[in-house]
C-alpha cells in the first residue's frame, strides 16, 4: 500500500469532493432513508400562552436536532403582568432554503405538544419590544432562542412573539403620556424634551476650522451659511434611547409641535438618527383621541420649506447677535446685547419715554355739575360756552399747543362760571338724542391676543401666559397655542353655539355661524384659533380638580372668550341730553350720555379688556338717565369748577408692547414671551406695576444702535425680516440666497458685513450721555447712571440719581434739586470717645456709608545733608509705605444717613458683635451683617438670623438654639411648586424659597432659577430640561488657590 504522501493528488481530491456531496445529500434527505430516517416528519402545535384558548395553526415542519444551531438560554422575565404583551407574529425557520412561516397570533404563545422522537429541536427567532412597568423608557430586545424537548408531550417553553411598533416622538413627557394613552400598545411615544442639538460652542469646534467663520459664528458663512451643529450632553442621551427604540420600529412618526420650530425639531432628529424604516410627519393642533388619531391617519412628508424658514432665523440671530452685540459690549458695558426682534422692542419702550420726556402739559378748566329730575339726578359736564365748544385734553397737542379753535377757561373764569350756574340753580332740557347701536364680539384667541388679554385681565406676564397655555394644551385641555389664526373648525363652531345655548338661550346666537377673517399670510402654519379641545367643550368648573390656579384661570379666560365669539351682537342704546343754563349772561351748555342695553348678547358671556388711553379722563362715566323731555327744567346743585392737565402717551404694558410689535409687524406672536423677557433680564427695563419703564441702560444701547446700525432697528426694515421668512417658509424665497444678501449686500440693501467693516470711531463718552437741558449731563457708567456737574473751574462733580428715578422724571427741575440737596457726607456725628476721630456719613456711589475719619499726616521730616564728596554712596532700597485706610462702615437698610446718630453708628463700627463662645467647641460666636443680610458666624459654619437689629440683640441662647437646628432650618425654605417625577432621577420636582433665590430640585441636582423668571414661568418641562442642562455640565469644579513660590538665588559668595 502507498503512503499518503506518495499517492495521485488528483484523485484524492476527487474522493473527497465525492464524499462531501455525498454527505450533503444525506443531511437534506436524512429523514427519508430507510433506516436512518424512517421518513418520520415531527410536527408541534402552539397555542395561546394565557390558555384562553388553543388555536390550532397546522402542521409546521420540525427538523432533526443534529442539523441545528447551539442551544440558546431562554430569555427570563416575561410574566404575566409585563406591559406591551401584544403578540404581532412569529417565525419559525425551516432548514430547506431557509423558508419562512409566518403565523398570526396574539399574546404569549407556547409549544403544547410534540410529535416525534427524542431530541427534537425547535427554533424560534422574535424581535420585540417591551416598555418597563410604571416608566417610559423602552427596553428593546432581540430574542434567537432555541428550546430542545427529551420526551413526547413536554410542555417546552412560553415565548414572546416578534413586536413591531411604530415610534412616535413629541418633545415633552407631558405630551408623551397624553398620547400614549390614545394610541394604544401598538405605538410606542418618547420624548426628545426639547431641541436636541443647537449651534456649536466654541469648545466643540474642530481645530482646523476656529480660523474661518465656523470658529466665530458656528456657520460656514463662506459655503452657503451651513450651521455647524452638535448634540448636548442631554440631547446625546436622547438620541442614544431613541435609537434603541428604533431598532424595534417599522415606522418613525415625528409628531412634534406644528409650527416652524416644530418642524425644525423633527428635520434635527431624522438628521440625528438617520432611522432606516418609512418616516412619516404627524402634525395635530389638539392633544384629543380625535385628533391624535386623525393625525395617525393623514401623515405628510416633512416640509423643508418650513424648516428652511426656522433655520435662517436662527442664523440670522446669531450673525446679528454676535457682531453687533460685540459693539454694544464695547462701547456701552459687559453684559449688554443686541438682537434682531430684542433690538427694535427695546427702541419701542425708549422711544415712548422719549415722548414722555419731550411732552409739555398743558392745563385746561370745566364745570361739572349734578342735575336733578325729580328724586333722580345725574353727572353732566359744561361743553359749550355761548355756542363755542369748550377746550379738552384731545384739543392740545404734545408740545402743549392747541391744534384747533375752542375755549380755553382759566381758574378764575371757571370759577365766576361756576358761582353764576350756582346761583341760579337750574336749568332746560334743550335736547334729547339716542342713537341704537350694537357691538360684535371679538374673534377667538391667537398667539398674541391671549397674551394681551392674560395681561391686561389676570396680570400674567406673556412668558407666564405661554408657560400656563403650554401646559393647557400639552395635557389635552385646550388647542395649540402658538398660532395668528382667528378660524375655528367646523366642530369648534358647534360646540360653542351647543354650548352657549344651554347656557344663556336660543336667542343667545345668531342664525348663521360667524366667520373671522384670517390677516395673516401664514397664520404661524396652525389651522385654528386657541379654544378648548375636543368635539364638545368642557365647562371651567368641570375640569378645575385637574388644574391649579393659573390654568384654571386661563382656561376660564380661553372657554369665555371662544362661547362669546360664537354668540350674537349686543345691542345699545346711547341718548344723550344738552342742558342750557344761564351764566352771568352766558349760555352754559351742559351734555350728559347714558348707554342702556336692550340686549346683552355676547356680554353674557365675556368682555374685551382695555388699555390705558389718553384723554379717558375727558370721557362722562357711563350712566341711567332718567326720563326726561324737551323743555323740562332741572335742578342744578353740586356746581363745582375743575381744573385738567394734559398726560402724555402712556407706558407700554406688556399687553400694549405686544400689540406694538404685532401691529408693527416685528418679530411673530410665538416670540414676542420671549422677547420681552430678554429685555427685562438685561435690564433694559424693569416693571412698575404693569408699566414698563426703559433704564438708561436702554437709552446708551439704543442711542448706539440708532447712530451706527440705524437700518438694523428700523421697524420697517425689521418687519420686513419677518415678511421674507414668511417668503422662505411658503417657499417663494430661497434660504441661501437671502441669507448672502443680507449678510453682504446688494443693490437694495448695504449689508451687514459692509455696515461692520465701515462703522468708524465710536465716541463711548458720547454714546453714554444725556444732557438734562443745561443743568448737567447724565451719564451711564460702570456702575450705573449719575450726574456730571459742572463746576465752574473746568472741574465737575458727581451726583448720584436714585435708581428708582424714571428717566422722564429727570426734569432739570429734578437734576437742580439732586444737585442743591445737602451731602450726607458733610455731616459729622461726632467724636469716636475711644481714639477722638470724627465719624462722618458719606454717600457713596453704592449708598450711604459711615468713615472714621484719620488725623492728617506730619510732614516728612528733611533729608539729611549728602555726604562729603569722595565717600561711598550706601544704597538701601526705598520701602514703600502704603497709606493707613480709614475704617468704614454700612448703614443698615432701615437706617437713613439724615436721621443716623453717633451711638448707632458707634454700634455699627464695633460690629462684628461677639455674642458669645460655644461650650462644646469653645469657638467665638459673632453677628455681622453681610451681601445676604444678617447672620451669626461660629468658625466656618453660618446661619441666617431674622432682622438686622438682632445683630445688636441676639443672645449666645438663640444663638446655640439656631445653631442646634438643621442647617437652613430656620429659614423658610418654603416648597412653592411640585411637579411629577424627573424622568432621569425619578424624584418629584419641587421648586423652592432658598437662601438665594427660587431654585429648582430634585433632591439630588438644585438649579437657580434665572434672574427675570419667577416660579409661576417654570413649566415641568422647563424644569426637566435646566435639571439636565445642569447634571450634563457636572458639578461645579472646586476653587483652589496655588501660592505661587519663588526660588531665591543664593547670595553670592564674597570674594
Amino acid at each position: 500500500m502507498k503512503a499518503f504522501s506518495e499517492r495521485n493528488p488528483l484523485t484524492l481530491a476527487i474522493v473527497g469532493i465525492s464524499v462531501l456531496v455525498l454527505a450533503f445529500l444525506i443531511t437534506f434527505n436524512v429523514d427519508r432513508l430507510p433506516v436512518i430516517g424512517s421518513g418520520q416528519v415531527y410536527h408541534a402545535k402552539f397555542g395561546e400562552a394565557a390558555g384562553i384558548n388553543l388555536l390550532d395553526y397546522g402542521c409546521i415542519r420540525i427538523f432533526h436536532p443534529r442539523f441545528v444551531g447551539g442551544v440558546v438560554d431562554l430569555y427570563e422575565g416575561l410574566r404575566d403582568g409585563d406591559d406591551d404583551r401584544v403578540v404581532h407574529a412569529y417565525e419559525v425557520w425551516g432548514f430547506k432554503g431557509l423558508k419562512r412561516e409566518l403565523i398570526e397570533g396574539t399574546d404569549m404563545l407556547v409549544i403544547r405538544e410534540l410529535t416525534g422522537g427524542e431530541g427534537v429541536h425547535v427554533v424560534l427567532e422574535a424581535v420585540g419590544a417591551r416598555r418597563a412597568r410604571g416608566g417610559a423608557l423602552s427596553i428593546l430586545c432581540v430574542w434567537r432562542c432555541v428550546w430542545c424537548a427529551s420526551e413526547k408531550g413536554r410542555h417546552v417553553a412560553a415565548v414572546k412573539s416578534p413586536e413591531r411598533k411604530k415610534l412616535v416622538i413629541v418633545e415633552s413627557p407631558t405630551k408623551m403620556r397624553s398620547i400614549q394613552g390614545y394610541l394604544g400598545d401598538g405605538y410606542e411615544v418618547l420624548s426628545s424634551v426639547g431641541h436636541i442639538r443647537d449651534l456649536a460652542d466654541k469648545k466643540d469646534i474642530p481645530a482646523e476650522l476656529k480660523k474661518t467663520s465656523v470658529g466665530k459664528y458656528s456657520i460656514d458663512i463662506e459655503n452657503g451659511f451651513t450651521p455647524l451643529y452638535v448634540e448636548s450632553e442631554r440631547g446625546k442621551k436622547t438620541v442614544a434611547e431613541l435609537k434603541r427604540a428604533l431598532k424595534n420600529a417599522d415606522e418613525l412618526l415625528l409628531a412634534t409641535d406644528e409650527d416652524r420650530e416644530g418642524e425644525a425639531i423633527a428635520w434635527h432628529l431624522l438628521e440625528a438618527l438617520k432611522p432606516k424604516v418609512p418616516v412619516k410627519r404627524m402634525v395635530f393642533h389638539e392633544i384629543t383621541k380625535d385628533a391624535i388619531r386623525a393625525a395617525v391617519d393623514n401623515t405628510r412628508e416633512l416640509d423643508l420649506a418650513l424648516v428652511d424658514a426656522q433655520e435662517t432665523r436662527r442664523i440670522l440671530d446669531r450673525l446679528y447677535g454676535w457682531d453687533v452685540s460685540d459693539v454694544t459690549r464695547r462701547k456701552v458695558g459687559q453684559g449688554t446685547s443686541a438682537g434682531r426682534v430684542q433690538s427694535a422692542a427695546t427702541r419701542l419702550v425708549v422711544d415712548r419715554e422719549r415722548e414722555r420726556m419731550a411732552f409739555v402739559s398743558a392745563s385746561y378748566w370745566d364745570v361739572e355739575a349734578l342735575a336733578a329730575s325729580g328724586e333722580e339726578s345725574f353727572a353732566t359736564r359744561l361743553a359749550r360756552l355761548d355756542g363755542a365748544p369748550l377746550a379738552r385734553g384731545t384739543d392740545f397737542d404734545d408740545a402743549g399747543q392747541l391744534k384747533k379753535a375752542v375755549v380755553v377757561l382759566t381758574e378764575t373764569q371757571a370759577r365766576e362760571l361756576a358761582a353764576a350756574i350756582e346761583a341760579k340753580a337750574e336749568a332746560t332740557v334743550a335736547a334729547i338724542e339716542a342713537k341704537p347701536g350694537t357691538r360684535s364680539p371679538k374673534p377667538p384667541f391667537t398667539t398674541s391676543t391671549l397674551q394681551q388679554e392674560a395681561g391686561r385681565k389676570l396680570s400674567m406676564s406673556a412668558k407666564h401666559a405661554m408657560g400656563v397655555a403650554q401646559r393647557l394644551y400639552e395635557k389635552g385641555y385646550i388647542t395649540y397655542m402658538r398660532t395668528d389664526s382667528t378660524a375655528l373648525s367646523t366642530q369648534a363652531v358647534v360646540a360653542a353655539r351647543t354650548q352657549a345655548v344651554a347656557l344663556y338661550g336660543d336667542k343667545a346666537v345668531p342664525a348663521n355661524p360667524r366667520s373671522y377673517r384670517n390677516n395673516s399670510k401664514n397664520a404661524q402654519e396652525a389651522h385654528e384659533a386657541i379654544r378648548p379641545s375636543g368635539e364638545s367643550f368642557r365647562t371651567p368648573s368641570s375640569v378645575a380638580s385637574g388644574l391649579d390656579r393659573d390654568e384654571l384661570r386661563l382656561y376660564d379666560l380661553i372657554w369665555k372668550r371662544t362661547i362669546a365669539s360664537q354668540m350674537s351682537d349686543a345691542k345699545y342704546e346711547t341718548t344723550t341730553v344738552t342742558l342750557e343754563a344761564d351764566a352771568g349772561g352766558k349760555t352754559a351748555s351742559f351734555t350728559a350720555s347714558g348707554t342702556v342695553y336692550t340686549f346683552k348678547g355676547f356680554l353674557e358671556a365675556y368682555e374685551e379688556g382695555r388699555d390705558e388711553k389718553r384723554g379717558e379722563a375727558d370721557k362722562a362715566e357711563d350712566q341711567s338717565l332718567p326720563q326726561m323731555a324737551v323743555g323740562d327744567v332741572l335742578n342744578l346743585r353740586d356746581v363745582e369748577p375743575k381744573g385738567h392737565a394734559t398726560s402724555p402717551k402712556p407706558r407700554y404694558t406688556e399687553a400694549s408692547l405686544v400689540k406694538a410689535l404685532e401691529e408693527k409687524g416685528i418679530g411673530r406672536p410665538s416670540t414676542f414671551a420671549s422677547i420681552i423677557d430678554v429685555i427685562i433680564n438685561r435690564e433694559y427695563v424693569t416693571k412698575r406695576g404693569q408699566a414698563l419703564v426703559p433704564s438708561w441702560l436702554a437709552f446708551s444701547v439704543v442711542r448706539l444702535l440708532e447712530e451706527h446700525f440705524a437700518d438694523l432697528v428700523d421697524y420697517d426694515f425689521t418687519a420686513a425680516l419677518e415678511d421674507d421668512l414668511d417668503a422662505i417658509a411658503r417657499g417663494e424665497q430661497q434660504r441661501v440666497a437671502w441669507l448672502n444678501e443680507f449678510y453682504f449686500g446688494s443693490e437694495n440693501h448695504v449689508g451687514l458685513r459692509h455696515i461692520l467693516d465701515n462703522l468708524g470711531e465710536i465716541d463711548a463718552r458720547e454714546i453714554n450721555s444725556t444732557r438734562i437741558g443745561d443743568v448737567a449731563t447724565l451719564r451711564f457708567g460702570r456702575y450705573g447712571p449719575y450726574l456730571e456737574v459742572p463746576n465752574g473751574d473746568d472741574t465737575t462733580r458727581i451726583v448720584n440719581v436714585p435708581g428708582d428715578l424714571a428717566p422722564d422724571e429727570l426734569t432739570p427741575e429734578k437734576a437742580r434739586e439732586l444737585i442743591e440737596a445737602p451731602v450726607a457726607g458733610d455731616r459729622v456725628l461726632g467724636q469716636n470717645p475711644e481714639n477722638g476721630r470724627d465719624i462722618v456719613v458719606k454717600d457713596g456711589r453704592f449708598g450711604p456709608y459711615l468713615e472714621e475719619v484719620l488725623p492728617a499726616e506730619p510732614e516728612p521730616a528733611p533729608e539729611p545733608a549728602p555726604a562729603a564728596e569722595g565717600a561711598p554712596k550706601k544704597r538701601t532700597a526705598k520701602k514703600k509705605v502704603e497709606a493707613p485706610k480709614p475704617r468704614r462702615a454700612s448703614l443698615f437698610k432701615s437706617m437713613s444717613p439724615e436721621t443716623i446718630d453717633l451711638d448707632t453708628a458707634l454700634k455699627l463700627f464695633s460690629l462684628p458683635r461677639t455674642v458669645g463662645v460655644d461650650p462644646e467647641s469653645g469657638v467665638p460666636i459673632t453677628a455681622q451683617n453681610g451681601p445676604y443680610g444678617p447672620y451669626i458666624k461660629k468658625g466656618t459654619d453660618s446661619r441666617s438670623i431674622g432682622s438686622e437689629e438682632q445683630i445688636f440683640d441676639i443672645t449666645l441662647e438663640q444663638a446655640l438654639e439656631i445653631y442646634a437646628q438643621p442647617k437652613y432650618a430656620n429659614r423658610a425654605a418654603t416648597s412653592l411648586k411640585e411637579f411629577e417625577a424627573d424622568p432621569v432621577s425619578g424624584k418629584p420636582i419641587r421648586i423652592k424659597d432658598g437662601r438665594f433665590g427660587a431654585y429648582v430640585t430634585d433632591g439630588t441636582t438644585n438649579v437657580t432659577i434665572p434672574r427675570g423668571q419667577t416660579a409661576d414661568d417654570i413649566t415641568f418641562e422647563v424644569a426637566v430640561q435646566m435639571l439636565a442642562d445642569k447634571r450634563a455640565k457636572g458639578p461645579a469644579p472646586k476653587r483652589t488657590t496655588r501660592r505661587a513660590t519663588t526660588t531665591r538665588k543664593p547670595a553670592a559668595k564674597k570674594k
